[in-house]
């Protein structure tokens, strides 16, 4: 149930739907915080979108800018999007198929980045969901951690897992939405280990990244998110079984069993 006065707004942007869920009553500077968001999405839209001739990322792409004539938020994601080729052994690519794409930083990096204007503005309790990656901040109400339920991959209106905390931030990458649509980096076909893996961190511009790199990577990735520090992961394979990493259970309910 949503407090007295909290403020809720959805914003189309990047293809998607951003939803901001702000807990308590808004203060002008809030207010304020809320419309630099909503203005940033659109602008990391026209920076970044791969479906825009005409944005920086896809002139940059083909050759028609150089990354020094860019906006500097474009060096950055780039940096971004090669320290996780870097730490994932190359799995996560910001050229799947050879064209340049770093779509899978944009996002979750927009999402943080607009989670903190709102922080610093004073709204130290809300939600921002971008498509289903969420960044989370404070509490959903006092004493009570906000819940995030995960869509079941294979089956339309279940959930797989509720995910619950304070100051999260959760990631999925998966083939419910989009179909088969990660590339593996290294055969630049489909990845299919997985129906779906979710990622529990606390900086949405880390676990959407990792996810992305995890679900490329398939079962393989169990052992490998096993060794990154502060982060927690539960995955759909294919043929419908589930699994997830010895800590997950703090955030997530874990199937009986299994």
């Amino acid at each position: 149930m949503t407090e007295p006065g909290a403020v809720r707004h959805a914003e189309h942007a990047m293809g998607t739907v951003f939803s901001f869920d702000i807990r308590g009553a808004p203060t002008r500077a809030v207010t304020r915080a809320l419309a630099d968001a909503v203005a940033w999405l659109h602008r990391v839209d026209e920076v970044f979108s791969t479906y825009r001739p005409g944005s920086q990322i896809s002139r940059l792409g083909r050759g028609e800018l150089t990354e020094q004539q860019c906006d500097p938020e474009v060096a950055e994601v780039l940096e971004l999007c090669r320290a996780a080729a870097r730490s994932s052994d190359g799995w996560f690519s910001a050229t799947p198929g050879g064209r340049l794409d770093p779509s899978a930083v944009v996002k979750g990096w927009a999402v943080e980045r607009a989670s903190q204007l709102l922080h610093d503005a004073g709204a130290r309790h809300h939600s921002i969901n971008g498509g289903g990656d969420i960044q989370t901040r404070g509490e959903a109400a006092p004493g009570r951690p906000w819940q995030i339920g995960v869509a079941h991959p294979l089956c339309p209106g279940d959930l797989t897992t509720v995910v619950t905390g304070r100051d999260l931030a959760v990631a999925t990458s998966g083939t419910a939405e989009r179909g088969p649509h990660i590339l593996n980096p290294r055969t630049d076909r489909p990845a299919t280990d997985l129906a779906s893996i979710t990622l529990v961190g606390r900086h949405l511009t880390e676990v959407d990244t990792l996810a992305t790199a995890a679900f490329a990577m398939g079962d393989a990735a169990r052992e490998w998110l096993r060794s990154l520090d502060g982060i927690e992961a539960f995955a759909v394979t294919a043929d419908a079984q589930a699994w997830w990493t010895p800590g997950f259970a703090a955030y997530g309910w874990c199937p009986a069993g299994q």
